[in-house]
């Protein structure tokens, strides 16, 4: 996996010879329409005679009674063209659409695939509920999962699209597996579907896919069984695909060198939370993939100023040259204020097209990680 797959994402306008590439980990701010969309369409909002009635709009949305699966997904278009152009608007290298169509990063997979099944919400901390699914039966590839959501995304979008899907570690671990012998046996069958879309996505088009996988930042010892799924996943992916894998917050020395086995190009870590504490931990090894670094905190409703954001992408030359260099929020933005998320990703690209800048005027001090790379 040493094919070089990121210049095909510099801008042909890109200012600087220098080029870091600027994206997302997935998800984004919904607007609040959208959701009131959503418990309009479910049947969810508590409509009175009296709101039927009256001429004024109830809460700013219009309330329309028949509000059918027409408007729902036009609801949807409209959210995803929105997030799209402001995620092109804050100059973003690679855009996605901030996972408008999506609720949640498992069940919406979960609906999918066949072999899955419902059985209602469980609780899993305080009064947070998840609507966690059961496999029951083989899972089988039943429908294309994303590849309307990127057809539509990537002719909206002037700039590269990528598309983040739920890995098959990460839906089998935080399912319940009524069918198979255990979760390895299930996660090794969910990425042979993985692989099947990925392959329909790249017919479609697609050329950056990231693979998420919280689920092994709580349980890093089975990081053999995410190389295998990654293995299943890449078989047959063509080479100018960038692959890329996203690992939330998590002790990354329990999973390093061995991630650099895997057969991705890009390795996403979540480390401006912890005030890059763990960024040694992939110095100790070569580090032979791209570094794709979270340079604002996604879990702080504060946009960082440019002058710190640039310090935090210099701190990814600790590790890897500027030329493997991918910067990003920690994490998805979706819990942010929309406005918030807006201003961490503006200020990311400013500052890394200053420190672009001064790369190109030699003004910054790259250090080892560049004669590694030589």
């Amino acid at each position: 996996m040493s094919t070089n797959t990121r210049e095909q994402f510099r801008p042909p306008n890109h200012p600087n010879e220098h080029f870091i590439l600027t994206t997302v980990v997935g998800s984004y701010p919904k607007p609040k329409w959208l959701n009131r969309a959503r418990d309009l369409y479910h049947g969810d909002l508590d409509v009175t005679a009296a709101d039927r009635a009256s001429d004024e709009p109830r809460g700013g949305f219009d309330v329309d009674v028949d509000f059918d699966e027409r408007n729902w997904q036009e609801a949807k278009d409209d959210a995803s063209r929105l997030i799209t152009l402001e995620h092109e608007r804050a100059g973003l290298d690679a855009v996605v659409d901030g996972e408008m169509r999506r609720n949640e990063m498992v069940e919406y997979f979960a609906h999918r695939i066949a072999g899955y099944e419902f059985n209602g919400p469980v609780k899993v901390w305080g009064h947070n509920y998840f609507d966690k699914p059961s496999v029951v039966d083989a899972v089988e590839y039943d429908e294309t999962w994303l590849v309307e959501e990127f057809e539509f995304t990537n002719e909206v979008a002037s700039r590269p699209v990528k598309v983040p899907i739920t890995g098959p570690y990460t839906l089998a671990n935080w399912s319940f597996n009524e069918h198979y012998d255990d979760g390895e046996a299930l996660a090794y069958a969910l990425a042979e579907l993985v692989n099947l879309e990925v392959e329909k996505l790249v017919e479609a088009g697609a050329r950056y896919v990231q693979i998420d996988e919280p689920a092994l930042a709580t349980t890093p010892d089975d990081h053999a069984i995410v190389g295998e799924c990654l293995e299943l996943i890449a078989d047959g992916i063509p080479d100018d695909v960038r692959l890329g894998l996203h690992v939330c917050y998590g002790d990354y020395s329990r999973i390093y060198p061995e991630i650099l086995d895997y057969p991705i190009h890009e390795f996403d870590v979540e480390l401006c939370n912890g005030d890059y504490e763990q960024i040694d931990v992939f110095s100790e090894h070569e580090f032979t993939k791209d570094l794709a670094l979270g340079v604002v905190d996604a879990h702080v409703a504060e946009v960082e100023p440019v002058s710190r954001i640039k310090e935090n992408v210099k701190r990814g030359f600790e590790v890897v040259p500027p030329e493997r260099l991918t910067v990003s929020p920690d994490c998805g933005l979706k819990l942010l204020p929309r406005k918030v998320a807006y201003g961490k990703m503006e200020n990311m690209v400013t500052a890394t097209r200053e420190v672009e800048a001064e790369l190109d005027a030699g003004e910054i001090e790259i250090g080892e990680a560049v004669s590694k790379a030589d």
